[in-house]
């Protein structure tokens, strides 16, 4: 795949799921909302305030009379909640972040009684189509945990790798990032990344194949890898980057998207199902291409 355009395309029109949009009154997510109902991607449970979601809706041209769009109305401060309960409920497959903040979303998300907690940490996967390259490339984890432990990253992998595999990645390769690609006892990266290299090896991770540590040009680019005398089937290959840090991720994220011009498709993994929490400054686009990797994401 090397196109966020064919990842729309992938979406499965035989079997529509629902997403349920917290807080829907925003301009930028029912323009996401009224191309992905044009293009058939989803149904859309919009909850919040009934009359700010038809004002809003107004603005952008979307008829919320039409199939496949129902209103849930409540009070801004509810509709986080009752999304979420709308997914734990079966009545929805997908939430998705309207003009909340992450916190607030979140904070339903993990709610004890109504919430979509899994067994490990929550992580954001990305998906990048950067121009110059002939595929897309995943990178985890830039908005959820800073400064990760060995069992959190086994987590954060795992998620980056279930998504991956439900939108048509058998086997990606991993490639966890260092600033170096042998392993220092000074430099923590180094050590976590070889574990994990060793962990998929003997079946402890699947459904991929790791192989770190790497530099970023490394993993990337296989004249680098092949400069340095790296020879593995992830080396200039890869297909998910694994960072050490947030801080890394974050950066990467923002040289990929103001240098290099990319576009991106991105969700919470991690969950009972996937969710959409995109920046309000994103464009209707990146809402679309995340919608479409949180449906292919769904596992009902």
């Amino acid at each position: 795949m090397n196109s966020l355009n064919e990842l729309v395309q992938n979406v499965d029109r035989t079997n529509i799921k629902t997403v349920a949009v917290a807080q829907a009154a925003d301009n930028e997510v029912l323009k996401a909302v009224k191309k992905a109902a044009e293009e058939k991607l989803a149904n859309f449970l919009l909850v919040g305030e009934k009359e700010r979601i038809e004002e809003a809706a107004n603005e952008v041209a979307l008829d919320l009379q039409q199939p496949g769009i129902e209103l849930l109305e409540c009070s801004n401060s509810e509709a986080a909640l009752e999304a979420v309960k709308a997914v734990q409920q079966k009545k929805a497959h997908v939430v998705m972040k309207g003009n909340i903040d992450t916190k607030s979303l979140l904070k339903a998300v993990l709610d004890k009684q109504y919430g979509l907690r899994g067994k490990g940490v929550l992580s954001h996967v990305a998906l990048f189509e950067v121009p110059g390259r002939d595929k897309l490339i995943f990178l985890t984890d830039s908005a959820m945990n800073i400064a990760p432990t060995l069992e959190e990253k086994v987590s954060i992998l795992n998620n980056a790798v279930q998504v991956a595999n439900k939108a048509g990645w058998a086997e990606p390769k991993v490639a966890p990032i260092a600033a170096v690609e042998v392993v220092n006892p000074a430099m923590p990266a180094t050590q976590d990344a070889a574990i994990l290299t060793q962990m998929n090896r003997r079946g402890q991770i699947k459904g991929c194949l790791v192989d770190g540590p790497l530099a970023f040009d490394n993993a990337v680019d296989q004249k680098a890898a092949e400069q340095k005398g790296i020879h593995s089937e992830v080396a200039g290959h890869a297909d998910i980057l694994l960072v050490p840090t947030i801080e890394v991720a974050n950066a990467l994220y923002k040289s990929f998207m103001y240098f290099a011009g990319a576009k991106v498709a991105a969700v919470i993994s991690g969950a009972k199902a996937p969710i959409v929490l995109t920046s309000r400054a994103d464009t209707a686009e990146s809402k679309v291409y995340s919608l479409a990797l949180a449906l292919q994401s769904t596992t009902n």
